[in-house]
């Protein structure tokens, strides 16, 4: 596959109606700052996303241990376990446990797994019909496009857009942009699928080897009805969700809500620990390159990840370029150093895709080293050739200007002089991409260099008098 342009991407999503922009960075700061809210109240934060990270590392640390004690768990509570080496894998074992039940209909909770493993076409060109019950969502389902944001997959959307899509649909009211009234048209129109529905699937916030149950965290409780509904339940989990135990999850329940969307705690924290009566349980459990990343000590840690979208929500690229021009299961930080880890030619250019600025490791709940990783990857794109040319021939240039004072402070004042200078047609032209989309900032009348050569360039520091006792050779700290 080609690989993935964000920038063009992100170009689309800004040109399609530009209040969309300003709506989405609002709705998304909104969420960090509601984050930083939420971790005020928790004298002990701190301490912790350090315990959590610690927990983390330790599980990764012995991982086939604590799969095996969950597997024993989970089949002792009448669960049957089957294990996945890829998608394809996963996909087959879901497919086989529908056919076997002679199930046509598939209702399912919010999964970035089964997103990661493109279960659902998978299973529609086979035959079964999937309806995703998560209204965020189902709201992409019903617009033929994947999650924008891995906790609210339509944030990219406004409102009226859900209330246009809606009235396509469902024929709803398309003047009637209340989220209230929004939300009962898709609960109208849901709740008899998932009371027809042959089978029932969840995804997994965690899955505790202590007592072989999953556990999903929701608001809306749509993972509940798909897993207890329908006779036969299906959860599907990334390997690296597995936690010890209930103390353990814990900790991880009072991180997790706080640091996605500022709340204290959501409203349904579900245990699915074993089949209903008369029913039946499968548990896949899937790897799909997550132990080939464990095996990396460079990039490792990016499996303590608990999908929680607080680098997402603090990322100025992200607000700015929305989900779905990353083209990727996992979008934003988050996102910059996983996907490369899946196909690094197809997403040799999402690490570009960042400021460094450290946000998104500063609010990461279980201390991943975010913004060290993307300029990690950034290296392997450079020793592996995998730079385009244009960017290539950028960095050398620039490269070549920044390591000589002389040269940078030339082109800096070129630049300025040129921009006092220049028509509008010639400075916001194809070439200047931060002008297609911002104004140019005002030049200043002169560089930093030339003040300080006007007004500090005859300054030298006082000459300094050695202690008594000091060697005046010696050079002090």
């Amino acid at each position: 596959m080609k690989p993935v342009d964000q920038v063009r991407n992100a170009q689309a999503f800004l040109e399609d109606q530009p209040h969309h922009e300003q709506a989405f960075d609002t709705l998304i700061w909104g969420l960090r700052e509601r984050r930083d809210a939420a971790a005020r109240e928790v004298p002990e934060w701190e301490d912790l996303r350090t315990l959590a990270s610690r927990i983390k590392e330790h599980t990764l640390s012995h991982l086939a241990d604590y799969l095996e004690q969950f597997e024993e768990r989970a089949t002792a509570n009448g669960a049957r376990v089957h294990w996945a080496r890829d998608a394809h894998e996963h996909n087959q074992i879901v497919y086989d446990i529908l056919t076997a039940h002679r199930a046509h209909t598939l209702v399912k909770s919010k999964s970035m797994l089964t997103e990661e493993c493109q279960m659902r076409p998978f299973l529609e060109t086979r035959g079964i019909q999937v309806t995703e019950t998560d209204l965020g969502e189902r709201i992409q389902q019903l617009d033929h496009q994947p999650p924008a944001h891995i906790v609210g997959p339509a944030f990219q959307k406004t409102a009226q857009d859900v209330a246009e899509e809606f009235h396509r649909v469902y024929g709803s009211d398309r003047g009637r942009a209340d989220p209230v009234y929004l939300a009962h048209v898709m609960r109208e129109h849901t709740r008899p699928l998932i009371l027809a529905a042959d089978a029932g699937m969840t995804g997994a916030n965690f899955a505790v080897a202590q007592t072989g149950a999953v556990v999903t965290v929701t608001n809306e409780g749509n993972a509940d009805l798909s897993g207890n509904v329908p006779g036969l339940r299906i959860c599907s989990v990334g390997i690296e969700k597995i936690i010890p135990g209930l103390a353990e999850l814990a900790v991880f329940i009072r991180l997790l809500a706080r640091s996605a969307t500022g709340e204290r705690i959501t409203q349904y924290t579900s245990h699915f620990a074993g089949p209903r009566a008369g029913g039946e349980m499968h548990v896949v459990l899937v790897d799909n390159g997550r132990t080939q990343r464990l095996a990396d000590e460079r990039f490792w840690p990016s499996l303590k990840c608990i999908r929680c979208a607080a680098c997402l929500n603090t990322c100025p690229v992200y607000r700015r370029s929305g989900g779905l021009a990353y083209g990727a299961t996992y979008m934003g930080p988050i996102g910059l150093i996983t996907m490369p880890a899946a196909d690094v030619r197809r997403f040799r250019e999402l690490p570009f895709s960042s400021t460094l600025n450290g946000s998104c490791s500063n609010v990461c709940p279980v201390q991943i080293n975010i913004h060290e990783q993307i300029y990690a990857w950034r290296e392997v794109m450079d020793a592996d050739g995998l730079f385009s040319v244009t960017k290539k021939a950028a960095m050398k240039t620039a490269g070549a200007v920044l390591s000589h004072p002389r040269a940078w402070r030339a082109v800096a004042e070129a630049g300025d002089a040129a921009l006092r200078v220049l028509p509008h047609f010639a400075v916001y032209s194809r070439i200047n991409a931060w002008g297609r989309h911002r104004d140019v900032p005002s030049t200043p009348k002169e560089t930093f260099h030339q003040w300080y050569a006007r007004n500090r360039g005859d300054a030298r520091p006082p000459a300094q008098t050695p202690a008594q006792g000091e060697d005046p050779g010696h050079d002090r700290p």
